[in-house]
């Protein structure tokens, strides 16, 4: 199986890469990737294992005719390039659009030209907006931000794939965990790196607020078996924890019980959202956690230089 991985080298596409390459059922890697983010650290270190499997394809989403060539002999494609921010971020409007939205409907339009099979969208539960309630796929989509609207109105060009090819939105928690291309804007990363480097955290709102999350290792578990088991076209949620802000902290201080923490606008009550973790791919994909949050965040502290 020949695959290809837009936005190969970013946060998610670097973990996925090293693991998919060392899948006997993968022919090639093809990593699709503009490099904006000016994060080389997929290219440098540790060797992959069968590199000649691996290829790099420096492209920019909304160029249709690098995309169609880059298709060609390709059988599945992940489709993970985005411009990412946290859940609840509302800001850069355009760019949200052009790369979310845009680059989205140029991928799916390449894609009906060509032979590809199988397409997996990351997509985001952000597209829900915020709920008290659980949600569950079911839900009305009712993003609340410019992240959110861009990947709701991307995953409209992935939907006409659905009866086409065998094609995945998956709408992705917020991830967190040890990437060799990290991501410290998103909230247990930001919170990791600050409380072992500063030893004190900023906390918005009461903390009281609940947030979706999975972790970048489960969430690669979840894409590879994604493309290797039979799974029906769909829409489908990925998520494993749904955490208040404070039992993050909770379990922070466990691991460094000398933090410190300041709230910024106590007074305020966030936006919050929490997301049923039966989702329908639990039928087609094993994603259980067989870790403990303080496990993986353990993990993730010896991944720090000092």
């Amino acid at each position: 199986m020949n695959v290809l991985i837009t936005g190969g080298a970013g946060y998610i596409g670097t973990v996925l890469t090293k693991n998919l390459v060392n899948h006997p059922e993968i022919d090639k890697i093809i990593i699709y990737d503009n490099l904006s983010r000016k994060n080389y650290n997929l290219f440098l270190g540790q060797r992959l294992p069968d590199e000649e499997k691996v290829q790099l394809i420096v492209g920019d989403i909304l160029d249709i005719r690098k995309l169609k060539k880059a298709l060609e002999n390709v059988d599945a494609v992940f489709h993970l390039a985005a411009r990412v921010s946290t859940p609840f971020a509302n800001v850069d409007a355009d760019f949200h659009e052009q790369v979310n939205h845009w680059g989205t409907a140029e991928l799916v339009s390449a894609v009906e030209e060509s032979h590809v099979e199988k397409f997996i969208f990351t997509s985001s539960t952000s597209v829900y907006g915020a709920s008290d309630d659980f949600i569950s796929e079911d839900h009305i989509p009712d993003p609340k931000t410019f992240y959110g609207i861009s990947k709701l109105r991307g995953e409209e060009h992935v939907k006409r794939l659905l009866k086409k090819r065998n094609a995945l939105i998956l709408r992705c928690a917020n991830v967190y965990g040890f990437s060799r291309s990290m991501r410290f804007d998103a909230v247990i990363n930001k919170f990791m790196f600050d409380s072992n480097f500063s030893n004190r955290i900023q906390i918005h709102g009461d903390g009281k607020q609940f947030r979706a999350f999975i972790h970048v290792g489960l969430l690669i578990k979840v894409l590879i078996q994604s493309i290797l088991n039979e799974v029906p076209s769909g829409i489908y949620n990925v998520v494993d924890r749904n955490l208040q802000i404070l039992d993050i902290v909770d379990v922070l201080k466990e691991i460094y019980p000398a933090l410190e923490f300041i709230f910024i606008n106590q007074h305020l009550k966030l936006r919050q959202m929490k997301v049923n973790r039966d989702s329908a791919l639990r039928r087609y994909v094993d994603y259980e956690n067989p870790h403990t949050l303080k496990e993986e965040l353990l993990d993730f502290k010896t991944r720090f230089s000092f």
